[in-house]
């Protein structure tokens, strides 16, 4: 595995060895040990945020990154935005993480429904695409607002879509696709949630 180099960058990363896996602002300076087995990351401290960057090579990364966000005790009142172009990988990363959190049965795509819910154990979780959301007032007709001012996990796909509506997020998973089908994968935490969710992948 090599680190990513980026301005900033903090030397002095330990390295713990981690499952493979596949997954955007933040807060605090943080040191911590760097994933292996195939995973690339790098921590950049810039006003007050956390950025790590990681490069997941197969779907076998992308599960075991899904399971490190999954056990975190902050994701169970979280809010995610995933961004990234089509086929970039949001709603694999997705349905991994819906299924380390114990999600069970089908899990549909939310592209037309805009929302699809979940339970997981002692957990509720919604998961958002707002690809196709054209008219703000389906925000109060559909109770979006109620949604995100209760419990659990939310996790949304194109967030700009809603722009101006959707509160700040805990953490900005961004996902781009390199030339040999990599993904690489930023995550960006902002406020104590994201923090503590970027510290568990670096972990």
């Amino acid at each position: 595995m090599e680190t990513l180099r980026q301005p900033g960058l903090q030397p002095g990363l330990g390295r713990r060895q981690v499952n493979p896996a596949d997954a955007d602002l933040g807060e605090s300076e943080f040191t911590g040990p760097c994933p292996d087995q195939g995973n690339e990351l790098s921590s950049v401290q810039a006003h007050h945020r956390i950025v790590k960057t990681l490069l997941c090579r197969d779907e076998a990364q992308t599960q075991a990154l899904a399971a490190t966000l999954a056990a975190s005790p902050a994701i169970r009142n979280a809010f995610i935005e995933l961004q990234g172009d089509l086929g970039a990988g949001k709603t694999t990363l997705v349905r991994h993480l819906l299924r380390a959190l114990g999600v069970t049965g089908r899990i549909k795509s939310p592209t037309y429904a805009v929302v699809e819910p979940h339970e997981a154990p002692g957990l509720d979780i919604w998961h958002f695409d707002f690809y196709r959301f054209s008219d703000p007032r389906e925000w109060e007709d559909a109770g979006f607002r109620d949604i995100f001012a209760s419990p659990g996990l939310k996790l949304a796909e194109w967030p700009d879509k809603a722009a101006g509506m959707l509160p700040p997020p805990d953490l900005v998973i961004r996902l781009e696709v390199t030339d040999d089908e990599t993904r690489r994968v930023t995550l960006s935490a902002q406020g104590p949630i994201g923090h503590a969710l970027v510290q568990e992948v670096a972990a």
